[in-house]
């Protein structure tokens, strides 16, 4: 009974060290989640050619916005990283191409957004 304590005490301390946050900078295309799909398929040449307007769509807007990494994983922002990304969006002069930085903490497939920059 001892040993079945013992492994499950190791499962539960290697369970919580994965769900423990990180912090990271993060750079890749700035895009909506709905957008993120197709771009998981198709990689970098769909993600660079995502434009500004389609982000800014209200459809689009209204799923959220992320990161599409170098090895093509989306990495979804947290809701003030949207609102940030929203802003950046709509002050950028850029039509496609949103590469961005994004510094926070990162937890599984989210990232808890302090800073947002396109570059």
């Amino acid at each position: 009974m001892k040993a079945f304590y013992r492994i499950l005490g190791a499962v539960c301390l290697l369970t919580s060290l994965t769900c423990v946050a990180s912090a990271a900078q993060v750079t890749g295309i700035l895009m909506d989640k709905m957008c993120s799909a197709p771009a998981v398929k198709q990689g970098q040449a769909f993600a660079t050619k995502h434009d500004t307007k389609c982000a800014l769509e209200p459809d689009c807007q209204k799923t959220g916005y992320g990161v599409f990494t170098a090895d093509n994983k989306f990495l979804a922002l947290d809701a003030a990283g949207n609102a940030k990304a929203a802003a950046a969006l709509k002050a950028t002069k850029k039509t496609d191409n949103l590469k961005v930085t994004v510094e926070g903490e990162v937890t599984g497939d989210t990232i808890k957004v302090a800073s947002l920059k396109l570059q």
